[in-house]
């Protein structure tokens, strides 16, 4: 994940609605479909929509500390990303490790 994926909309604001929609996306192959929907939310929303985005993940029960197939949390990958910024805060915040 470069910052190239990272495709924002700067100035247009969303709504709960258009948040919630990457709550309901699927993986196509076997990757946990917690961590696949974490991964689409921080690649898409700016840090305070991902935030908003977190509190509605975790008030579903949904996993937050999700791992890729290697073993990695969406917190340490963001973690390697330093021109992200607030991302891992945001992460901690709904209790990532």
């Amino acid at each position: 994940m470069s910052s190239k994926d990272k495709q924002k909309v700067i100035g247009e604001e969303l709504d709960a609605t258009q948040v919630a929609r990457f709550l309901e996306m699927q993986p196509t192959g076997d990757e946990d479909a917690d961590f696949h929907v974490l991964t689409k939310a921080y690649r898409g929303l700016p840090v305070e929509y991902f935030d908003q985005f977190l509190a509605m993940f975790v008030a579903q029960g949904r996993n937050v500390n999700a791992t890729d197939p290697q073993g990695r949390t969406l917190a340490q990958i963001a973690a390697q990303h330093g021109n992200q910024p607030g991302y891992v805060d945001v992460l901690k915040k709904h209790g990532a490790q």
